[in-house]
């Protein structure tokens, strides 16, 4: 057993050990089970396994990021195992594999506002108004459907979205092929090919089952069904496979997450070993008290009963303000004597159900001259930093007409709405000759800069954007 655990208790010593054949781990909030499956992999490595023979699949970039830097601590082996998203974990499969996939390998990745904007395209295609029909919505319906593992020609208008249905069944097939147009796959297409791939072609199945003896998956709970099949099929004869999740945590079926998928491990593995995690390092006894009392009422749940040698803490408060005006102007109050009595701001934190909330908030803090810090807009849906990349993602995939449509006019070229139509729709000729001049000179000398050729410019934007 390696040195590098003798502060984990018992069980997770068991889970961190327990290292041949299927292993179910059920970890309840604040058990623990991050630095449990970090420290299961050191111990893999310290015990004589190739890090290349092991793949630990997250759901956030943050968890991954945090994961790789943790197992890393301390190893004196250079190799690092393959920890990502299971988003990540598509894009490399598919990119590595694209011939075998039917793709292109220099693929655009559509995120959620590229999509809408390819629904709105779509809806005005088909003659029908994105403001009765919400293109988000629509979206959203593809998206849930594609999590099942359902494409545009099996969807076949299922009545479930009501009115919806019929929508989607019309909207769907011309979204993919502006998909296909722009030589893109949004978020869904990278786990729903990198299943069919890994389903349809044996080899390539057999290829990654043999890389990766290992297989680790972070937050079971929370698997749809392509991420589930995707996880079936990497695993390999030895059936070394590691889940880890929490029933009572599951919080994201409304996006496809299918609570079954850890409810069947023993029956998907019937020689499965399970290992409970219930000892609670974060929070107070009062705390898990109140939440054991409220999820053990839950029917569908495989038992556990979370406990803490952490202080009783102090009691819980609850507060039934008349409406959000009240409510938000109880928790300014709540803050402000806070910080009279010596709490900094930075301590406090205010969480709300929905961005609209925030409103309210703000002003019931600004009226009582509290500083506040609202976490807003990500860093890459700024509007810069996704022009930026749609400059790089247009000089490697020069067939991304939403990338050239996005920045034919950023900065302002004085190009109108009808120019631009024109040059989509493939009518150039038909421009005027001032026009013509100035649309070559943007492509000659402003998308390729003076002193690049395109190959160079080729190799900076792939570089940029960490493509191998």
């Amino acid at each position: 057993m390696s040195k590098l655990y003798g502060n984990l208790n018992s069980e997770q010593k068991k889970a961190v050990a327990s290292t041949r054949g299927p292993v179910l781990v059920l970890a309840g909030a604040g058990a623990g089970k991050t630095k449990t499956i970090t420290e299961r992999i050191r111990h893999l490595i310290e015990t004589g396994t190739a890090p290349s023979a092991i793949l630990a699949v997250t759901f956030t970039n943050k968890a991954a990021k945090e994961m790789r830097e943790r197992i890393g601590q301390g190893l004196s082996s250079s190799g690092r195992p393959f920890v990502s998203t299971f988003h990540s974990l598509g894009v490399y499969i598919l990119r590595e594999q694209s011939e075998q996939a039917g793709i292109k390998r220099h693929f655009t990745i559509f995120d959620r506002d590229d999509s809408k904007k390819a629904v709105r395209e779509a809806l005005l295609t088909l003659g029908l108004d994105p403001k009765t029909h919400d293109p988000a919505r629509l979206l959203g319906i593809i998206s849930k459907e594609k999590g099942k593992g359902i494409g545009a020609e099996d969807y076949g208008g299922r009545g479930e979205y009501g009115y919806f249905s019929n929508v989607v069944e019309q909207v769907w097939p011309s979204y993919e092929k502006i998909l296909l147009r722009d030589n893109a796959l949004d978020f869904d297409d990278l786990l729903v090919k990198t299943m069919n791939l890994l389903n349809d072609n044996r080899a390539v199945r057999e290829f990654y089952q043999n890389i990766w003896e290992y297989i680790h998956i972070d937050e079971y709970q929370d698997t749809n069904r392509v991420q589930y099949e995707i996880s079936k099929m990497l695993v390999g004869k030895n059936k070394n496979i590691c889940v880890v999740g929490d029933i009572d945590q599951n919080i994201y079926s409304w996006r496809g997450a299918d609570i079954k998928n850890i409810l069947d491990f023993e029956k998907d593995y019937p020689d499965a070993q399970v290992i409970t995690l219930e000892e609670n390092y974060r929070s107070t006894k009062t705390i898990l008290e109140a939440a054991n009392a409220v999820i053990e009422k839950n029917k569908i749940r495989l038992k556990k009963n979370l406990f803490t040698t952490n202080a009783e803490g102090e009691k819980i408060g609850l507060f039934g303000g008349g409406d959000e005006v009240g409510e938000a102007e109880f928790i300014a109050d709540k803050a402000a004597e806070l910080i009279k009595k010596g709490t900094s701001p930075g301590e406090i934190a205010v969480l709300y159900r929905a961005n609209f909330q925030s409103r309210v908030l703000e002003e019931a803090f600004m009226n009582r001259n509290i500083p506040y810090q609202l976490l807003g807009t990500r860093f890459f849906e700024r509007k810069e930093v996704k022009d930026i990349i749609s400059y790089l993602r247009a000089t490697l995939n020069p067939d991304s007409l939403s990338d050239k449509r996005r920045i034919i006019n950023v900065p302002a070229r004085g190009l109108g709405k009808t120019t631009v139509l024109k040059i989509f729709s493939g009518d150039e000729s038909l421009l005027p000759l001032s026009m013509k001049t100035k649309l070559e000179n943007y492509i000659s000398k402003q998308l390729i800069p003076a002193g690049f050729s395109s190959q160079e410019l080729d190799d900076a934007a792939r570089q940029s954007l960490a493509i191998q």
